[in-house]
């Protein structure tokens, strides 16, 4: 199952009927807060939230949100973990939960492409293997090395100490998912065909989402006080998405949900990596 299909307990798009709700503005905002919340995470929703096409695809102005509320979990657990447990334990506990946290939408996503984009030598035969439910020798190998990457990081940077460890990791998230909703705003839905089970999750973002996205980034202003080099991460976060929407477009003509998990996963990843360099440079 893709991020295109949905995992499992995530509603799905054809269930809605009727037009979208419209009420209070403060209420209309929470609606789609919880929206993201109960499409990009496990965590349960009230069931007033509702759900429809128009209602999702305006959500999207809240994905970087989400990397606030997994980064929160993540910083949480290590802090835990860590009174008892040494770097490299707490920070695989960490992981585990925020693959629990999310349902590993967004490394299905990434396990997918591989598979795929390793495997396909046309857009169609792409796509068929990224509907594919199977775990391919791609996916396992880009999988492990994912992991891999993110446990050593990780571990580097909760030794470098805690606070400082919390501030990446909750950079790495939001500034991952808002390159992801700049894919959705600029890039077109590559599908070429209906057999997928429902309609993709943003597929489409208005300026002014993208506005609502981008103030998620605003916190983060501080960090060119605290740790300046780390503002480094941002271009190359930048230059990363460019790449990959390029890559995108080269081999489907576009984007898909697989490819939005992906491109999170991978720019989540680089920013780490640059934040560790930043970090071992600055000592």
């Amino acid at each position: 199952m893709t991020p295109d299909d949905g995992p499992p307990g995530r509603p799905t798009v054809e269930a809605s009927a009727g037009p979208p709700r419209r009420s209070n503005p403060v209420v209309e905002e929470v609606r789609l807060f919880l929206t993201a919340v109960m499409f990009y995470t496990r965590i349960p929703c009230p069931r007033w939230v509702g759900y429809s096409e128009d209602q999702l695809n305006r959500s999207t102005r809240h994905f970087p949100a989400m990397g606030w509320i997994v980064g929160a979990v993540l910083v949480a657990i290590l802090a835990l973990a860590g009174l008892a447990l040494p770097p490299i334990l707490a920070v695989v506990l960490a992981l585990a939960v925020g693959v629990l946290v999310t349902g590993a939408f967004h490394e299905d996503g990434f396990a997918d492409l591989c598979d795929g984009f390793g495997g396909g030598t046309s857009p169609e035969r792409t796509l068929d293997i990224m509907k594919d439910s199977r775990v391919g020798a791609f996916a396992a190998i880009g999988l492990v090395l994912l992991f891999s990457l993110k446990i050593a990081t990780l571990t580097v940077l909760v030794e470098s100490g805690l606070v400082q460890a919390a501030a990446a990791i909750l950079f790495s998230q939001v500034l991952s998912r808002w390159c992801v909703v700049t894919i959705i705003f600029r890039d077109t839905y590559a599908r070429r065909d209906l057999t997928s089970k429902i309609k993709p999750i943003g597929r489409s973002l208005s300026g002014r989402g993208l506005v609502a996205a981008t103030l998620w980034l605003v916190p983060f202003v501080g960090l060119a006080w605290w740790r300046p080099w780390w503002g480094l991460a941002v271009p190359i976060a930048w230059l990363v998405r460019l790449a990959l929407a390029a890559w995108f477009r080269r081999r489907l003509g576009g984007y898909t949900g697989d490819c939005l998990g992906a491109a999170q996963q991978i720019i989540e990843q680089v920013v780490l990596l640059v934040l560790v360099g930043c970090s071992v440079q600055a000592v």
